[in-house]
């Protein structure tokens, strides 16, 4: 294939992508070089989330004892990120309607590497909870801006495929990230591996100043009346089915997540590995988020949307039951415990892309908008999860068990809702 020069305007990229995308068997790996730089950098943009969440887990003994906080202390620097990473949600996405994809992005990510560094000098527990705010309130950016920039770009069919295929490098950080972390945090200490964000930060900051294109030209973009703002809240928010889609994302994701928030004890107190063996629960669950990836784009366009969001569900339920099953009847261990994680992850990947594709494409002239209130939602969630119910599960590996197939069972409900307002 021949290379491409850079392009300037969105109506550029988005014919060179839809050109591209004209094969349905497209892969990764035989993308224009453009795409594939452009897959990977919103793959890399959206990766800053799980990272800022992941990469630090390894080292919660240690900032307790260097800062002289409790455990429960310590587990709220993830409240004190989510919280307002919830909140900057509702922002991001109308900011880049009115100002731009590229610059929302851009001032993201330099806020976000200043936030890194504080962490790292951080002297006490507040100071780092104030940290991790600011890191919160930046690193939404990428996540929202990025869905807004592949739905300015493609349509249909291509952009399930360019949203599988930049999850399934997205779906990488929640296993690369505690695993590095770890060995950052073994070799050089805990406050290392902020600075490792802060550096992250930088090389996505100059990246971005190079390569991202800006998708949203001036002609398209809204601005930031507060009535306007208003009357576009109350619109989104206000749509049922908009809803019904964002909750449930949310709550499949959130069968996943309270493995995530609650690894530390997971891992180290129930499975009995120690602080640089994180591996063997992310690196299984993330396998599976890939695989769910991949074969949503592989079947786009090949599968209707109600067969594959169907067999995501299955896979899910199955995952669910297993899990059940090996908590109540088996000793916590490798690789019973984790299998079941995987396999849900699958179905729960798998069902992903085209579940945010319906709600963005509920209002195709304010992406930004909805993206933000996308993620809004399932930050919401995610932030009651981490400050409040995961506590509450991680006694013992049943229980986690059960709040799994209680986001599934939330989730699914919400997906069946969907289904009857539409029809």
């Amino acid at each position: 294939m021949r290379g491409w020069t850079c392009a300037r305007t969105s109506e550029e990229w988005a014919a060179r992508l839809q050109s591209a995308f004209s094969d349905t068997g497209l892969t990764l790996f035989c993308m224009e070089p453009s795409l594939r730089l452009l897959a990977v950098l919103l793959a890399a943009l959206t990766a800053i989330g799980p990272f800022s969440i992941d990469t630090y887990l390894p080292a919660f003994p240690a900032i307790g004892a260097g800062l002289a906080a409790s455990p429960l202390e310590v587990q709220q620097t993830l409240t004190a990120y989510m919280l307002p990473f919830t909140l900057m949600t509702l922002w991001h996405g109308p900011l880049s309607d009115a100002l731009g994809r590229r610059r929302v992005i851009l001032v993201g990510m330099v806020v976000f590497g200043l936030a890194s560094l504080w962490c790292m000098a951080a002297t006490s527990i507040q100071m780092l909870w104030l940290g991790r705010a600011l890191q919160g309130m930046s690193s939404g950016a990428g996540i929202v801006v990025g869905r807004a920039v592949i739905r300015d770009l493609l349509h249909g069919a291509d952009a399930q495929r360019l949203m599988a295929h930049v999850a399934v490098m997205f779906a990488l950080a929640p296993a690369v990230a505690p695993v590095l972390g770890g060995w950052i945090y073994t070799w050089f200490g805990w406050r290392a591996v902020f600075g490792f964000l802060a550096l992250l930060a930088l090389l996505l900051t100059l990246l971005c100043w190079r390569y991202l294109p800006e998708t949203l030209p001036l002609d398209r973009r809204h601005g930031l009346h507060p009535a306007l703002l208003g009357r576009s809240y109350l619109r989104v928010f206000g749509s049922g089915a908009f809803l019904l889609l964002s909750l449930a994302v949310g709550f499949n994701f959130g069968g996943f997540f309270v493995y995530v928030l609650s690894a530390p004890v997971f891992l180290i107190r129930h499975l009995g590995l120690s602080a640089h063996e994180f591996a063997w629960l992310f690196v299984p669950a993330v396998a599976g988020m890939m695989g769910g990836s991949f074969l949503s784009g592989h079947l786009a366009g090949k599968l209707s949307t109600g067969r594959t969001l169907g067999l995501g569900y299955g896979l899910m339920a199955v995952a669910a039951a297993a899990n059940l099953a090996v908590s109540q009847w088996l000793a916590p261990g490798l690789p019973q415990s984790v299998l079941p994680i995987a396999l849900y992850n699958l179905g729960m990947a798998l069902t992903m892309p085209s579940l945010t594709l319906l709600a963005l494409d509920l209002f195709p002239a304010q992406r930004g908008m909805a993206s933000s209130c996308q993620s809004f939602l399932q930050s919401a969630l995610t932030s009651v999860s981490s400050g409040i119910i995961v506590p509450l599960l991680w006694g013992s590996p049943f229980i986690l068990a059960l709040g799994m197939a209680a986001y599934l069972a939330l989730g699914l409900v919400a997906a069946a809702l969907y289904r009857r307002v539409r029809n």
